[in-house]
C-alpha cells in the first residue's frame, strides 16, 4: 500500500526533457526548411521572428540556447500542422533517395553489364539518346577503369536529366521493382 502512494502521478521529468530536446530537433529542422514551406504553418509573429533570427548566430552554443527558444514558443504552436509539414519533408526526402539510389543502380549496371544493361535501360526510357548513352557508359567505363570519376558523374547526370523527364515512367516502375 506504501508502494501505491509513492508511484508518480503523472508523467515523469524524464518524460518531459525527452519531449522538450525532441522539440529542439524539431526546432532545428524547422530553421532548415524554405520559409516558403514555413509559411503554410501560420506560425505567431513572436515565433517566426525567432526562426528568421536563426541565421544571424554563428556561434554553436548560442545556436543550441536559440533552438531550445523556438522549442519554448513551438510549444505554443498548432503541433499537428508542424507534425505534418515534417512527415511530408521527410516523405519527399526519402522519395529523392530512393530516386538517387535507382540512378546510382543504373549507373553501376550500365558500366558493369553494358549492353544488356543498355537495352534494358533504353526499353524503359525509350526517349533516351541513344548514341549518346552509348558514349557517356563506354567513357565511364574507361575513367572507372583508371579511378576517376569525371566520366561516372558525366553519365549519372545524363540519367538523372532522362529519367527526369518521364517521372510518370519513374513512378511506375518504383512500384514494381519494390
Amino acid at each position: 500500500m506504501q508502494d501505491e502512494e509513492e508511484a508518480p502521478a503523472g508523467p515523469s521529468k524524464s518524460h518531459f526533457k525527452r519531449e522538450h530536446q525532441a522539440l529542439q530537433a524539431l526546432a532545428e529542422r524547422l530553421t532548415a526548411m524554405p520559409r516558403v514551406e514555413l509559411e503554410r504553418l501560420r506560425l505567431s509573429a513572436v515565433t517566426w521572428a525567432a526562426i528568421e533570427e536563426t541565421a544571424r548566430i554563428k556561434d554553436i552554443r548560442a545556436r543550441g540556447r536559440h533552438y531550445k527558444r523556438i522549442a519554448n514558443l513551438l510549444e505554443r504552436e498548432d503541433m499537428h500542422a508542424v507534425h505534418a509539414l515534417m512527415d511530408q519533408a521527410q516523405e519527399r526526402e526519402r522519395a529523392d533517395a530512393a530516386r538517387h539510389h535507382r540512378l546510382e543502380r543504373w549507373r553501376e549496371r550500365l558500366i558493369g553489364e553494358g549492353d544488356a544493361a543498355l537495352s534494358e535501360f533504353l526499353d524503359e526510357y525509350p526517349d533516351a539518346d541513344r548514341q549518346q548513352l552509348r558514349t557517356l557508359v563506354r567513357a565511364a567505363k574507361r575513367d572507372t577503369e583508371r579511378g576517376r570519376l569525371e566520366a561516372p558523374r558525366k553519365l549519372f547526370r545524363f540519367l538523372r536529366g532522362v529519367v527526369e523527364a518521364q517521372p510518370d515512367r519513374d513512378d511506375e516502375t518504383e512500384d514494381e521493382n519494390e
